[in-house]
Order: C-alpha cells, then sequence, then structure tokens
C-alpha cells in the first residue's frame, strides 16, 4: 500500500483529525446519553435500583476491559502495520482479532455464572438490592458476545481510518438501547413491566444489533480488509503483538474497575446512598470523558501509522492538536460541573440526602478534569506507538496507589465530604507522571524518527 492511498499519511493534520474524530465523538456523545438516559429510567424505579446499577457498574467494567483492550490492540498494530506498508499484516491481524474475542467472550461468560452473587453480597445485604443486581448483571454478561464481537469489527474498520462505520454503528446500538429501555422495563405496548432485568435486556438486544450491521459491512458491504479464513492458522507473533498492547490496555480499564469496588466499599461504610450518588457521577461524567475518549480513538490510529511510516512531525502535530482540544473541553467540562451540580442529581430522582453528598462531591471531583485531559490524550499516544504499558502504569498509580488508599484515609479521618479530594490529587500525580514518562518516550522513539513538511 503507498501512502498517498491512505488518508492518515498526507491530509493536513487538522483535517484529519476532524475527519478521524468527529465521528468516534459523536458516537460516544450519544452512548453518553445512553448511559444518562438508562440510569435515569431505571432511577425511576426506586432508590434501590438506581444503587443495583451502581453497584453493578464496577463489573461491567471488566466487561469493557475485555473488549477495549482487545480492540486498542487491534487497532494498533493494524495501523502500524499499514503505515509500514504491510498490508498482509494488518489483514492477518483483523483475523486474529476474532479469535481472541471468542476467547474473551467465554471468560466473561464464566464470570456471569459464577461470580455474580459473592460480588454484590459484598456491598449490602438489602435483599432487594442483590435481587436487581443479580438479575441485571448476570444477563449483561452471558450475552455480552454482541458488544464483544461488534468491538473486533469497529477497531478493524478504525484502524484502516475508517471512522464512520464504527460511529453508525454505535449509534444504531446506543438508539436502539434508548428506545427499548422505557418500553421494557415499564412494560408499554402490551409487553409486560420488567423492570431492572428489562434495561438489562434492552442493552443486550442494542448490542447484538450493532455486532450484526458492523460485521455485514465488513464482511459483505465493503471489504476495508480482505479476508482469507480458508486455511487460517494461528500466528503466534501476530497474536503476540495484539496481546503487547492490548494486555496493558484492558488491564488498564480494569484498574478503574478495582478501583470503583474499593471506593463503594469504602462509601457503603458511610450508606448506601453515598454509593448510589457515586454511580450517578460515573454516568454523568461521560458527557464530558466520552468525547475525549472518542477523540483519542481518532487519534491513535494518526499516531500508530505515522510512527510506522517514521513520520515524526505529522506524529506529533497531531498529538499537540489533539492536546489543545481535549484540554479545552474537559475545562469547559469543570465549569459545568461547578455551576450545574444539583441540577445534575435531580435528573435521577435525587432526594436530599442525595443532594446533600452529591453537590459537594461533583465539584470538587471535577477540579481535575483538565488534567484528567491531558493524562488521556498522552496514554492513548502511548497505545498508537505500541507502549500501552506506559498506559498501564500511569493507570495503576493513580487509581490504585494514590486514589484508593488517599480516599480512605480521608474518610476514615475527617469524614465523607473530603473525601473526594482524593480524585483531584490522584489527577496531579497521574498528569505527572504520563508528562515524565512522554519525555522519556519522545528521547527514545519519537526524536529519530524523520521530519517532513507534510
Amino acid at each position: 500500500m503507498k501512502q498517498s492511498e491512505n488518508k492518515m499519511g498526507y491530509l493536513p493534520i487538522p483535517k484529519l483529525i476532524m475527519t478521524m474524530s468527529l465521528p468516534a465523538v459523536l458516537s460516544m456523545m450519544v452512548q453518553a446519553l445512553y448511559n444518562i438516559v438508562d440510569s435515569i429510567f431505571v432511577a425511576k424505579i426506586n432508590e434501590e435500583a438506581i444503587t443495583a446499577l451502581s453497584l453493578a457498574f464496577p463489573v461491567q467494567l471488566v466487561i469493557v476491559a475485555c473488549f477495549v483492550g482487545m480492540g486498542v490492540g487491534i487497532n494498533s498494530s493494524i495501523s502500524r502495520k499499514l503505515g509500514a506498508k504491510d498490508t498482509e499484516g494488518a489483514m492477518m491481524t483483523a483475523e486474529h482479532g476474532f479469535l481472541i474475542a471468542g476467547v474473551l467472550y467465554g471468560f466473561v461468560a464464566l464470570l456471569g455464572l459464577f461470580f455474580v452473587d459473592p460480588f454484590v453480597k459484598l456491598f449490602t445485604e438489602d435483599a432487594l438490592i442483590i435481587r436487581y443486581s443479580h438479575s441485571y448483571l448476570t444477563i449483561i454478561m452471558l450475552f455480552a458476545f454482541g458488544r464483544i464481537f461488534a468491538q473486533v469489527g469497529v477497531s478493524i474498520f478504525q484502524g484502516t481510518g475508517e471512522m464512520l462505520v464504527p460511529m453508525v454503528s454505535q449509534l444504531i446500538g446506543a438508539v436502539t438501547n434508548i428506545i427499548l429501555d422505557p418500553i421494557l422495563i415499564f412494560g408499554y405496548f402490551g409487553l409486560p413491566a420488567l423492570g431492572v432485568p428489562g434495561a438489562a435486556i434492552a442493552t443486550i438486544i442494542a448490542q447484538i444489533v450493532s455486532m450484526i450491521f458492523v460485521l455485514l459491512y465488513l464482511t459483505r458491504f465493503k471489504r476495508v480488509i480482505t479476508f482469507k479464513l480458508k486455511g487460517f492458522h494461528v500466528n503466534r507473533l501476530i497474536l503476540k503483538q495484539i496481546v503487547i498492547v492490548g494486555l496493558p490496555a484492558a488491564a488498564m480499564q480494569a484498574l478503574a474497575s478495582v478501583m470503583l469496588v474499593g471506593l463503594n466499599l469504602i462509601l457503603a461504610g458511610f450508606t448506601t446512598t453515598a454509593v448510589a450518588v457515586l454511580g450517578i457521577y460515573y454516568k454523568l461524567q461521560s458527557f464530558v470523558f466520552m468525547p475525549v475518549f472518542g477523540l483519542s480513538q481518532g487519534l491513535m490510529p494518526i499516531v500508530g501509522y505515522n510512527y510506522g511510516a517514521r513520520n515524526k512531525t505529522r506524529l506529533t502535530s497531531a498529538l499537540k492538536l489533539a492536546l489543545g482540544i481535549a484540554f479545552a473541553y474537559m475545562t469547559l467540562g469543570l465549569v459545568v460541573f461547578q455551576l450545574f451540580s444539583r441540577e445534575m442529581i435531580l435528573l435521577f430522582s435525587g432526594t436530599e440526602d442525595m443532594l446533600a453528598i452529591g453537590k459537594h462531591a461533583f465539584r470538587i471531583i471535577s477540579m481535575g478534569y483538565p488534567l484528567a485531559a491531558i493524562s488521556i490524550v498522552i496514554s492513548t499516544a502511548f497505545q498508537g506507538l505500541g507502549d500501552a504499558y506506559l498506559s498501564m502504569i500511569v493507570a495503576f498509580i493513580r487509581q490504585i496507589i494514590v486514589l484508593l488508599p488517599l480516599a480512605a484515609l480521608l474518610g476514615k479521618f475527617f469524614g465523607i465530604d473530603t473525601l473526594w479530594y482524593a480524585f483531584f490529587f490522584s489527577e496531579v500525580v497521574g498528569t505527572s507522571v504520563v508528562l515524565w514518562f512522554y519525555q522519556k518516550t519522545y528521547r527514545t522513539k519519537i526524536a529519530m524518527l524523520e521530519e517532513t513538511s507534510s
């Protein structure tokens, strides 16, 4: 493949960033809208229902860790191979992605069968919350194949620079979910009111619809990469290349689950209302973080392609522009959370107790948003360069070494109102570490690339 045949090698960087990132940002915004709408509907059942979803959220992050890590490995490997003009290697990477997806689905399904009840009972003895959590998580995990296999197709397209198909796939899934939620939760059009299980069923139906769309498009309607499944054989080197990048990315995502489990345990020691508040916060913060993740999705294949093509100018220009956009947007998010925390909590039928805890928590946590923008974008660049382990180290230090212990100490000695400052301090440390890693990476990998005028 000639470099001129792929837009990641020749399109002006500002236009390329917009072309690559806008579809992902739009789909992420719809995903964020779905997360919020889903929780708003569930919150109308009762506070126990929204608490159950808050307890389920860390487990869902384990599923997310599986498919996001796999997707990052596929995306990064394909883009770097295309940049190095290794089209055959890119096609083999795509094929091996589906093999890894099958293994991951088996793992998630086993967790759904044997892990749900012991996990939920760590946090509460409330029979209603346990019942809600069990039904929701069991359905989500046993039918996770839709989300996992859809991610393989999405990552293949993203690795080649094609961002519109992933956007449409995710939009279809999110819109389907939003439509089905009230129908299945409250029982419209003659259907029974399923409550919390209805929310889970709506989610898995939407994921399967999204999977069907992206796989049909990949195999029949537009062949960005041609599959040669006849005669397929496992290539250990290809698997290793995917896993080297994907495993640290998955571990980084899984750390968020460990962090939330720890925070829920800490907050449950005060009140289950605080657990519900944290769950609501993570739904709301998605409107701030999801667009930046979408921007990063567009950035990663650009970094990978131009690193493979040894084009320093385009790589660093893309990174600088993405940093500026992310920092500005996250600063806007900071302002919104400072001014409208009460109104956001009331969207979820917030009680006075939830408002008392949540307003203070939202304002303190959001102080770290601009710093988080820097960490997210540079960590994505590490993944594009094939150094995903650096992103994992940063996440481990920020969430496990700093955030959890500091939250526990502040909560124990100064109370729940002070506990939230642990979020801000963890962002300060995380950003410092990620900048230090970037300086080292620049000297050893980026500085030696070729300067160009493009």
